[in-house]
Protein backbone atom coordinates (compact mmCIF):
# COMPACT_ATOMS: atom_id res chain seq x y z
CA UNK A 1 0.00 0.00 0.00
CA UNK A 2 1.65 3.42 -0.95
CA UNK A 3 1.67 5.70 1.70
CA UNK A 4 2.95 8.57 3.32
CA UNK A 5 5.89 7.82 5.67
CA UNK A 6 7.33 9.30 8.45
CA UNK A 7 10.49 8.01 7.21
CA UNK A 8 9.93 10.26 3.98
CA UNK A 9 12.13 13.34 3.75
CA UNK A 10 10.08 16.20 5.01
CA UNK A 11 9.53 18.11 1.50
CA UNK A 12 10.64 21.52 1.01
CA UNK A 13 8.51 24.28 1.78
CA UNK A 14 8.18 28.13 0.29
CA UNK A 15 8.43 30.95 2.80
CA UNK A 16 5.85 33.70 1.86
CA UNK A 17 6.17 36.09 4.45
CA UNK A 18 9.04 38.45 5.35
CA UNK A 19 10.58 37.66 8.38
CA UNK A 20 9.59 40.54 10.69
CA UNK A 21 11.76 43.24 12.23
CA UNK A 22 10.79 42.95 16.25
CA UNK A 23 14.11 44.59 17.36
CA UNK A 24 11.91 47.91 18.47
CA UNK A 25 9.97 45.27 21.06
CA UNK A 26 12.42 43.48 22.27
CA UNK A 27 13.21 45.69 25.45
CA UNK A 28 9.33 45.41 26.18
CA UNK A 29 8.37 47.69 29.05
CA UNK A 30 7.34 44.85 31.36
CA UNK A 31 11.14 44.02 33.15
CA UNK A 32 10.52 40.81 30.93
CA UNK A 33 12.44 41.06 27.80
CA UNK A 34 9.76 40.54 24.45
CA UNK A 35 6.90 41.51 26.63
CA UNK A 36 4.83 45.14 26.34
CA UNK A 37 1.92 45.88 28.14
CA UNK A 38 -0.31 48.65 28.25
CA UNK A 39 -3.30 49.85 30.75
CA UNK A 40 -6.35 51.95 30.49
CA UNK A 41 -7.21 53.60 33.93
CA UNK A 42 -10.67 51.96 33.54
CA UNK A 43 -11.03 48.37 35.21
CA UNK A 44 -11.04 44.96 33.23
CA UNK A 45 -9.51 42.09 32.16
CA UNK A 46 -6.02 41.71 31.32
CA UNK A 47 -5.52 40.11 27.72
CA UNK A 48 -2.38 38.70 26.63
CA UNK A 49 -1.41 38.16 23.21
CA UNK A 50 1.75 35.89 22.68
CA UNK A 51 3.46 34.81 19.48
CA UNK A 52 6.10 32.26 18.71
CA UNK A 53 5.82 29.83 21.15
CA UNK A 54 7.86 27.84 18.16
CA UNK A 55 10.90 30.00 16.49
CA UNK A 56 9.41 29.59 12.78
CA UNK A 57 5.78 30.50 13.16
CA UNK A 58 6.77 34.09 12.09
CA UNK A 59 2.95 34.87 11.04
CA UNK A 60 2.11 35.56 14.70
CA UNK A 61 5.57 37.75 15.17
CA UNK A 62 4.21 39.85 11.99
CA UNK A 63 0.47 39.95 13.65
CA UNK A 64 1.92 41.12 16.88
CA UNK A 65 4.61 43.24 15.10
CA UNK A 66 1.24 45.42 13.34
CA UNK A 67 -0.23 45.33 16.10
CA UNK A 68 2.31 46.79 17.96
CA UNK A 69 2.79 49.14 15.69
CA UNK A 70 -0.91 50.51 15.47
CA UNK A 71 0.29 52.15 19.50
CA UNK A 72 -2.76 49.83 20.97
CA UNK A 73 -4.41 51.54 24.46
CA UNK A 74 -6.94 49.78 25.30
CA UNK A 75 -10.12 51.94 26.61
CA UNK A 76 -10.63 49.22 29.80
CA UNK A 77 -8.02 46.73 31.47
CA UNK A 78 -5.08 45.87 30.88
CA UNK A 79 -3.27 44.75 27.00
CA UNK A 80 -0.04 42.87 26.55
CA UNK A 81 1.81 41.29 24.00
CA UNK A 82 4.70 39.17 24.38
CA UNK A 83 7.11 37.20 21.80
CA UNK A 84 7.85 34.40 23.30
CA UNK A 85 10.63 32.03 22.20
CA UNK A 86 13.05 34.39 20.84
CA UNK A 87 16.20 32.65 20.59
CA UNK A 88 14.89 30.00 18.89
CA UNK A 89 13.14 32.95 16.20
CA UNK A 90 16.74 34.10 16.16
CA UNK A 91 17.87 31.34 14.80
CA UNK A 92 14.76 30.95 11.50
CA UNK A 93 16.59 30.83 8.04
CA UNK A 94 13.84 31.18 5.19
CA UNK A 95 15.88 28.37 3.36
CA UNK A 96 15.38 26.16 5.99
CA UNK A 97 12.39 26.94 7.57
CA UNK A 98 11.50 23.88 9.93
CA UNK A 99 14.82 23.91 12.05
CA UNK A 100 13.84 26.83 14.20
CA UNK A 101 11.21 25.64 16.19
CA UNK A 102 13.13 25.60 19.19
CA UNK A 103 16.56 25.10 20.78
CA UNK A 104 16.42 22.38 23.05
CA UNK A 105 12.78 21.50 23.56
CA UNK A 106 9.28 22.50 22.31
CA UNK A 107 8.46 25.28 24.24
CA UNK A 108 4.79 24.64 24.29
CA UNK A 109 5.02 21.21 26.15
CA UNK A 110 6.88 22.38 29.73
CA UNK A 111 4.10 24.19 31.14
CA UNK A 112 3.67 21.53 33.68
CA UNK A 113 4.23 23.58 37.39
CA UNK A 114 6.10 20.47 38.68
CA UNK A 115 8.61 20.89 35.31
CA UNK A 116 8.89 24.70 35.74
CA UNK A 117 9.54 24.16 39.80
CA UNK A 118 12.01 21.43 39.35
CA UNK A 119 15.94 21.64 38.76
CA UNK A 120 15.89 20.86 35.44
CA UNK A 121 17.52 23.52 32.75
CA UNK A 122 17.09 24.26 28.73
CA UNK A 123 16.67 27.35 27.04
CA UNK A 124 12.88 26.68 26.39
CA UNK A 125 12.67 26.04 30.15
CA UNK A 126 14.75 29.34 31.62
CA UNK A 127 12.45 31.51 29.41
CA UNK A 128 9.39 29.93 30.57
CA UNK A 129 10.15 30.45 34.06
CA UNK A 130 11.23 34.05 32.86
CA UNK A 131 7.89 35.03 31.14
CA UNK A 132 5.79 32.60 34.47
CA UNK A 133 4.94 35.49 36.10
CA UNK A 134 3.45 37.96 33.52
CA UNK A 135 1.38 34.81 32.69
CA UNK A 136 0.38 33.94 36.44
CA UNK A 137 -1.15 37.45 35.91
CA UNK A 138 -3.54 37.12 32.55
CA UNK A 139 -6.40 36.74 32.52
CA UNK A 140 -7.09 36.01 29.03
CA UNK A 141 -4.43 34.12 27.47
CA UNK A 142 -4.86 34.06 23.48
CA UNK A 143 -1.81 31.64 22.07
CA UNK A 144 -1.47 32.44 18.39
CA UNK A 145 0.31 29.56 16.33
CA UNK A 146 0.45 28.35 12.77
CA UNK A 147 0.62 24.72 11.16
CA UNK A 148 2.99 22.55 9.19
CA UNK A 149 0.44 21.13 6.84
CA UNK A 150 -2.46 21.74 5.06
CA UNK A 151 -5.08 22.13 7.35
CA UNK A 152 -8.02 24.38 8.11
CA UNK A 153 -7.75 26.80 10.67
CA UNK A 154 -8.72 26.20 14.03
CA UNK A 155 -8.99 27.82 17.68
CA UNK A 156 -8.17 24.44 20.63
CA UNK A 157 -9.70 25.16 23.57
CA UNK A 158 -8.52 23.07 26.12
CA UNK A 159 -11.19 20.35 27.93
CA UNK A 160 -12.94 23.63 30.11
CA UNK A 161 -16.26 24.87 29.13
CA UNK A 162 -15.21 28.38 29.89
CA UNK A 163 -12.37 27.91 27.23
CA UNK A 164 -15.03 26.87 24.55
CA UNK A 165 -17.27 29.64 25.00
CA UNK A 166 -14.35 32.42 24.87
CA UNK A 167 -13.35 30.17 21.40
CA UNK A 168 -17.39 30.20 20.12
CA UNK A 169 -17.70 34.21 20.83
CA UNK A 170 -14.92 34.57 19.03
CA UNK A 171 -16.19 33.18 16.43
CA UNK A 172 -13.36 32.90 14.17
CA UNK A 173 -12.23 30.64 12.25
CA UNK A 174 -15.35 28.41 12.15
CA UNK A 175 -14.12 25.24 13.88
CA UNK A 176 -13.51 25.10 17.68
CA UNK A 177 -12.07 22.26 19.40
CA UNK A 178 -11.49 20.46 22.58
CA UNK A 179 -8.68 18.53 23.24
CA UNK A 180 -6.37 17.41 26.16
CA UNK A 181 -3.14 18.09 24.66
CA UNK A 182 0.01 15.99 23.49
CA UNK A 183 1.26 12.90 25.75
CA UNK A 184 4.64 14.97 25.25
CA UNK A 185 3.78 17.58 28.06
CA UNK A 186 1.36 20.41 29.09
CA UNK A 187 1.27 23.48 26.35
CA UNK A 188 0.23 27.19 27.75
CA UNK A 189 -3.65 26.46 27.50
CA UNK A 190 -3.00 23.84 29.74
CA UNK A 191 -1.19 25.40 32.25
CA UNK A 192 -3.36 25.13 35.68
CA UNK A 193 -4.08 28.61 35.85
CA UNK A 194 -6.23 28.39 32.14
CA UNK A 195 -7.35 24.75 32.46
CA UNK A 196 -8.72 24.67 36.07
CA UNK A 197 -12.35 24.97 35.30
CA UNK A 198 -13.07 26.30 38.92
CA UNK A 199 -10.85 29.39 38.12
CA UNK A 200 -12.00 32.39 35.77
CA UNK A 201 -8.85 32.57 34.03
CA UNK A 202 -8.98 31.31 30.31
CA UNK A 203 -6.91 30.43 27.36
CA UNK A 204 -6.98 29.32 23.86
CA UNK A 205 -4.64 28.75 21.15
CA UNK A 206 -5.52 29.72 17.87
CA UNK A 207 -4.14 27.67 14.96
CA UNK A 208 -4.39 30.33 12.15
CA UNK A 209 -3.51 28.07 8.95
CA UNK A 210 0.35 27.11 7.25
CA UNK A 211 3.31 29.03 8.88
CA UNK A 212 4.72 30.98 6.11
CA UNK A 213 1.48 32.18 4.20
CA UNK A 214 0.13 35.89 3.99
CA UNK A 215 -3.77 34.98 4.91
CA UNK A 216 -2.59 33.44 8.06
CA UNK A 217 -1.74 36.67 9.27
CA UNK A 218 -4.99 38.06 8.35
CA UNK A 219 -6.79 34.93 10.01
CA UNK A 220 -4.48 35.78 13.32
CA UNK A 221 -5.79 39.52 12.83
CA UNK A 222 -9.14 39.02 12.31
CA UNK A 223 -9.33 36.42 15.67
CA UNK A 224 -7.62 38.51 17.71
CA UNK A 225 -10.11 41.80 16.76
CA UNK A 226 -12.65 39.43 17.39
CA UNK A 227 -11.82 39.05 20.87
CA UNK A 228 -10.50 42.50 22.41
CA UNK A 229 -14.35 43.92 20.84
CA UNK A 230 -16.00 40.49 22.82
CA UNK A 231 -14.01 41.38 26.21
CA UNK A 232 -14.65 45.11 25.79
CA UNK A 233 -11.01 46.51 25.34
CA UNK A 234 -11.46 47.87 21.98
CA UNK A 235 -14.92 49.19 20.33
CA UNK A 236 -16.40 47.68 16.78
CA UNK A 237 -16.82 50.01 14.15
CA UNK A 238 -19.65 49.36 11.30
CA UNK A 239 -17.61 47.03 9.64
CA UNK A 240 -17.43 44.15 12.37
CA UNK A 241 -20.75 44.36 12.80
CA UNK A 242 -21.66 43.36 8.54
CA UNK A 243 -18.81 40.62 9.08
CA UNK A 244 -20.04 38.91 12.12
CA UNK A 245 -19.81 35.02 11.97
CA UNK A 246 -22.06 32.07 12.03
CA UNK A 247 -21.66 30.38 15.05
CA UNK A 248 -18.67 28.23 14.42
CA UNK A 249 -18.97 24.27 14.83
CA UNK A 250 -17.38 22.48 17.83
CA UNK A 251 -15.76 18.97 18.53
CA UNK A 252 -14.34 17.16 21.00
CA UNK A 253 -11.27 14.95 20.13
CA UNK A 254 -11.90 11.38 21.69
CA UNK A 255 -8.38 9.91 20.39
CA UNK A 256 -4.57 11.55 20.23
CA UNK A 257 -2.94 8.78 18.07
CA UNK A 258 0.87 8.73 18.62
CA UNK A 259 3.05 7.59 16.73
CA UNK A 260 4.66 4.15 18.18
CA UNK A 261 6.97 3.54 15.55
CA UNK A 262 9.36 5.36 13.24
CA UNK A 263 7.78 4.07 10.39
CA UNK A 264 4.14 5.35 11.01
CA UNK A 265 2.47 6.15 7.76
CA UNK A 266 -1.12 7.90 5.84
CA UNK A 267 -2.60 6.06 3.63
CA UNK A 268 -2.84 9.40 2.33
CA UNK A 269 -1.93 12.76 2.48
CA UNK A 270 -4.81 13.83 4.41
CA UNK A 271 -5.65 17.10 5.15
CA UNK A 272 -6.46 18.79 8.55
CA UNK A 273 -10.38 19.29 8.93
CA UNK A 274 -11.25 16.55 6.17
CA UNK A 275 -14.26 14.37 7.58
CA UNK A 276 -14.25 10.57 7.00
CA UNK A 277 -17.78 9.61 6.84
CA UNK A 278 -17.01 6.03 8.00
CA UNK A 279 -16.66 4.51 10.83
CA UNK A 280 -13.85 1.94 10.49
CA UNK A 281 -11.71 3.36 7.54
CA UNK A 282 -8.62 2.90 7.23
CA UNK A 283 -6.52 6.15 7.64
CA UNK A 284 -3.05 5.34 8.95
CA UNK A 285 -0.37 2.16 9.61
CA UNK A 286 1.79 2.73 12.83
CA UNK A 287 3.79 -0.50 12.23
CA UNK A 288 1.62 -2.64 11.42
CA UNK A 289 -1.21 -1.75 13.86
CA UNK A 290 -3.83 -0.39 11.80
CA UNK A 291 -5.57 2.99 12.53
CA UNK A 292 -9.09 3.17 11.88
CA UNK A 293 -11.98 6.06 12.13
CA UNK A 294 -13.54 4.97 15.48
CA UNK A 295 -16.83 6.50 14.18
CA UNK A 296 -19.14 7.76 11.63
CA UNK A 297 -18.18 11.64 10.71
CA UNK A 298 -15.01 11.71 11.98
CA UNK A 299 -12.84 14.72 12.11
CA UNK A 300 -9.11 14.91 11.28
CA UNK A 301 -7.59 17.28 13.29
CA UNK A 302 -4.15 18.08 11.86
CA UNK A 303 -2.45 15.07 10.93
CA UNK A 304 1.11 15.50 11.13
CA UNK A 305 2.25 13.80 7.76
CA UNK A 306 5.74 12.97 9.23
CA UNK A 307 5.50 12.40 12.38
CA UNK A 308 8.22 11.07 14.77
CA UNK A 309 8.14 8.52 17.07
CA UNK A 310 6.53 9.54 20.12
CA UNK A 311 4.37 12.66 18.98
CA UNK A 312 1.28 13.51 17.81
CA UNK A 313 0.31 11.86 14.56
CA UNK A 314 -3.16 12.70 14.35
CA UNK A 315 -6.37 13.34 16.86
CA UNK A 316 -9.47 12.31 15.96
CA UNK A 317 -12.96 14.26 16.78
CA UNK A 318 -16.67 14.15 16.67
CA UNK A 319 -18.73 16.83 16.44
CA UNK A 320 -20.82 18.08 19.25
Amino acid sequence: MSGISAASAVPKFDVGLEVPDIARWRAGNTGIPGFTSFASSEPGPHVLLLALAHGNEIAGAIALDRLLRDGPRPRRGRLSFGFVNLAAFDRFDPQHPTLSRFVDEDMNRVWDPALLDSSRRSCELDRAREIRPLIDNADILFDLHSMLWPSDPLILCGETEKGRRLACAIGIPGLVVSDRGHVGGRRLIDYPRFADPDTEFVGNLLEAGQHWEPGTVEMMLAATRRLLIGVGLIDADRTDERAKPPPPRCAEVTVTVTASTATFSFVQPWRGGEVIARRNTLIALDGTTEIRTPYDECLLVMPSLRPSRGHTAVRLARFI
